[in-house]
């Protein structure tokens, strides 16, 4: 079964992250070019919190907002959920719908290596099903069926 580590590595992409101090018009347009909807904060290496669509949503309309001005770490979530990279993908769906969240920070040796989403985890299973499903019609085609166990020169004992 494919691990935490397996799924960052087919994404292919390195972690995004901005400083605590950047404006949020700074985290959109950093998330804009690389085309996603949750970006990291990092303070020194370290991760400090993810800043996400859902997060502008939440503020834009509170009184005196202001992209321009308003500095990520004010807007951040600081709660982080953390799973290695060697959780099995059936883990990571069981923390996605256990915890309600969207996104969960992997680490390697208590270093933070990748984010996966849940898309990200659904895509994998679904590709991990789909491979899984092919397999099975491989071995057992109907073919395999019509087939099984049966010797059509012979005939059936007579009825008496």
């Amino acid at each position: 079964m494919k691990t935490a580590g397996d799924i960052l590595n087919e994404k292919r992409r390195d972690m995004v992250a901005v400083r605590p101090e950047q404006t949020l018009r700074e985290a959109l347009e950093r998330m804009q070019v690389n085309r996603i909807g949750a970006i990291l904060v990092k303070r020194a290496e370290q991760v400090v919190g993810i800043w996400t669509e859902r997060d502008l949503v939440r503020d834009v309309l509170k009184p005196g907002f202001d992209i321009d001005s308003a500095r990520i770490e004010d807007h951040m979530t600081t709660r982080l959920f953390t799973a290695p990279d060697d959780t099995p993908l059936l883990k990571l769906q069981e923390m996605f719908l256990g915890l309600f969240v969207r996104h969960i920070l992997i680490s390697r040796r208590r270093k933070a290596v990748g984010l996966l989403s849940i898309g990200d985890v659904l895509r994998a299973s679904l590709l991990e099903k789909d491979t899984q499903i092919k397999e099975l019609n491989a071995v057992a085609s109907w073919e395999y069926y019509e087939n099984w166990g049966w010797d059509r020169k012979v005939k059936s004992p007579k009825k008496r």
